[in-house]
């Protein structure tokens, strides 16, 4: 299983808009992640329900995590999108 812990970059949180680029984010990754909100259970990176369910804040620590293949590379992209409250996935890390 590889995990990145990151701290939540967008100001609001992972609420409407930046949950939204989230999971469209996590979907386009190609692979499975999950979210989970500090040591809570982790959810369905690709649900926007459950992104939003969680109720991370700005600043708050999210852990992602995937035991796919290629997963390393799509958890560092993911992990800067949101640490960096960035609008869309960067093409590379």
């Amino acid at each position: 299983m590889v995990e990145r812990r990151v701290n939540v970059g967008w100001a609001e949180g992972l609420h409407a808009r930046p949950a939204s680029i989230f999971v469209r984010a996590a979907t386009a990754s190609g692979v499975p992640v999950t979210v989970a909100k500090g040591e809570g259970s982790p959810v369905n990176a690709a649900s926007m329900l459950a992104v939003l369910g969680l109720g991370a804040q700005g600043g708050e620590e999210i852990v992602l995590a995937s035991d796919a293949d290629g997963a390393e590379i799509a958890l560092d992209r993911l992990a800067k999108l949101v640490a960096e409250g960035l609008e869309d996935l960067p093409e590379t890390v």
